[in-house]
This record gives structure tokens, sequence and C-alpha cells, in this order.
């Protein structure tokens, strides 16, 4: 069985059999779908729901981070309505609409704060390069004020899909393979105004290699320095099976012990998840 997009929309194959097919028109948050049909011999084993679902990936329609509105007509068979109410199409005047707004994750709480509080930044760090999701955001951030990003991250495979994560949004910035403990020697002490931290693993790559506090908390101390007044440090810390959670503890334990005349330190828990969810940290330079 396999999906084969197709001028109008997609076709569902069964072998060498289209089995069904579903015409949607792409717009900029979404799509919009027209006629849908699975062969009635092949209705009521799945096909149908295999087919929208992957119509819907296809869109963005199960991104978390981004948020979506496909319509469709608006069926007059109760068996049809039931099927789109299966994926959260709900009737809306004289169409179904199916809306999803972007789960609040612990990576996208720190670009609002971060988007929220700065203004034209000059100069911003991404000291854990990862796949480029934050080197972009920073890009973005600093764009109309021609500000300067930074990058760094020790894994070669970081650095290239990162590079590669830029180039396809458009965006440039100034790649280093280096530990984030050396930012310094890239930077002058007091000029940045965000430094951000994604600890952990690199998406996709071997999970035996992550950060430890061994070289987490001396980055940390870098990047203070490396702040202006009025500059935020932001790190997301991970625990769990793999990694543990000594990284966590050890960083915890240091910004706690951080003088307020230094900082105000942000710990920002989501209370009904996880204890080994993502936890962002904020730490705001005075």
């Amino acid at each position: 069985m396999k999906i084969i997009s197709i001028d109008s929309g997609f076709a569902l194959y069964k072998e060498k059999d289209e089995i069904g097919r579903c015409a949607l028109t792409p717009t900029p948050k979404g799509g919009t779908f027209g006629a849908f049909c699975i062969l009635p011999q092949w209705r009521r084993k799945g096909y149908g729901s295999y087919l929208l679902k992957e119509a819907l990936r296809a869109l963005g329609g199960y991104d978390r981070e981004q948020a979506t509105v496909f319509t469709a007509p608006l069926p007059t068979d109760p068996g049809e309505a039931a099927f789109w109410a299966k994926f959260d199409f709900q009737p809306e005047g004289t169409q179904l609409v199916r809306r999803r707004t972007p789960d609040l994750t612990a990576v996208r709480f720190v670009q609002d704060f971060l988007a929220a509080r700065l203004t034209a930044p000059r100069l911003c760090i991404d000291a854990t390069c990862g796949n480029g999701g934050d080197t972009a955001f920073l890009c973005g951030l600093s764009a109309a004020s021609g500000g300067r990003v930074l990058g760094f991250d020790i894994q070669p495979e970081a650095i290239a899909s990162t590079r590669a994560h830029l180039a396809q949004k458009g965006f440039t910035a100034e790649l280093h393979r280096d530990s984030h403990a050396n930012l310094l020697q890239y930077v002058t002490p007091g000029t940045a105004d965000a430094v951000m931290f994604n600890f952990g693993w690199l998406p996709g790559a071997d999970h035996a290699v992550f950060s430890t506090a061994g070289s987490s908390i001396p980055a940390l101390e870098a990047a203070l320095t490396a702040l202006r007044p009025g500059g935020v440090l932001s790190a997301i810390l991970y625990s769990g099976r793999v990694i543990g959670s000594d990284e966590k503890q050890h960083i915890l334990q240091w910004a706690r012990a951080l003088p307020l005349t230094k900082c105000t330190v942000l710990v920002c828990d989501f209370a009904n998840w996880a204890d080994t969810a993502p936890l962002p940290c904020l730490l705001l330079k005075k």
C-alpha cells in the first residue's frame, strides 16, 4: 500500500491498483479537501483513514509546533460525518473545519519568551546547534536589525544539518565546530543579547553521545559572561533512562546558587508533565 502525490491531491494504491483518491489544495496554513473516495470493495477496512491521515500529515496537519486549518465539504451522510469527526473535523457553517493550535513545548516556550523580551538583538548565540531549529529562530529574530548569529556544536553532523536547515530557510549564521565552553574566544564579554542551550543529544543521531555537566556548566558560565546586562540565557534540561539526571541536577544546583545581584533565575516547571520532560530555564542577567 502506498500513497502517490498527484496534481489534484493524493491517490492510494494497493499493489498496482488505485483504490482511493482525495482532492486536496494546499493553503498557507493547511489545505482544502475536495472529493474523497475509496472504491466500494475497499471501504470499512481502514484504507480511508490511512489516506486521510497521510494527506493531513503531508501538509503539516500533525506538526506539533505549527497551527493548521483544514476544510472539507459538509457531508449529508451520517456515516461520512462520523468518519471526518474521527480526525477532528467539525461542522462550521457550510463546511467541515479542522483546527489545530501548536502544543506548548519547552522549545516553543523559550522561543516565545525570547521573542517577546528582545527587540532588535545585535548578537545571538545558539550554543547547541543540533539540527538548527534554534539557530534559525535566532536568525529570524535578528533579521530586521541585521544582527549577528553564532552557532556552536562539536558534532560535524550537527553543523552540516544546521547549515542545510538555514539554507532551506534562507538564513545564514556563523557556525563553529567547537565546544560551547569556548564561545568567549569568538565574542566580546558583555555583548550578547541571548544565548540558547538545548542540552541532551542530537535528534536523529547516536543517543550514546550527549552533553554532560562537566562541559555544560563551564559553557553556561561563559555564556553569562558573554551576555550584556538585560540579556537572556535559556537552557532546556533533560533527564531519562539513557542520560540519567546528573547533568540536569548539577545545572539546577549551579543556577540556583547564582547571586541575585548577578541574575534572576527562572525554572519553568510544567507541573502536570512527567518528571523526565524537558525543563526550560531562563537566566536574566542584571
